[in-house]
């Protein structure tokens, strides 16, 4: 233990002043204004994100001799029936059934049925 000449311990005044040195930063940060997140309201969000809607008419597997077979002219039969709902996908994943209109100038989609999406918690 080092006392110094007015007879104080030097141990004890450095102890002490880190304590101060903590009470004044402590009460610094306490008059401080509480930082808030700003708040979020995820569907909000959600419903802003550009999603790729598709139409699927069908798939026909051929072999790559048919393939290199194919020529302007040529008729590729598809797995799926004429007149039957084609299928509605949102960036690759089928979400419902849909068939061809014609709106305007461009074709369309009749939407017949969405059983693989719920887009109830993004509802305004």
């Amino acid at each position: 233990m080092n006392v110094n000449p007015n007879g104080t311990n030097d141990a004890l005044l450095e102890d002490m002043g880190e304590e101060m040195i903590i009470d004044t930063v402590n009460s610094d940060l306490s008059e401080l204004p509480q930082a808030r997140a700003p708040r979020r309201d995820l569907p909000a969000m959600m419903r802003k994100i550009p999603v790729t809607l598709t139409l699927e008419v069908g798939s026909a597997r051929l072999s790559l001799e048919d393939l290199m077979n194919i020529g302007p002219d040529s008729v590729v039969e598809l797995d799926v029936l004429a007149g039957e709902p084609l299928v509605i996908k949102v960036n690759g994943t089928a979400i419902g059934r849909a068939e061809v209109v014609v709106a305007g100038e461009n074709y369309g989609l009749k939407v017949i049925d969405l059983d693989g999406l719920n887009l109830d918690m993004m509802a305004p």
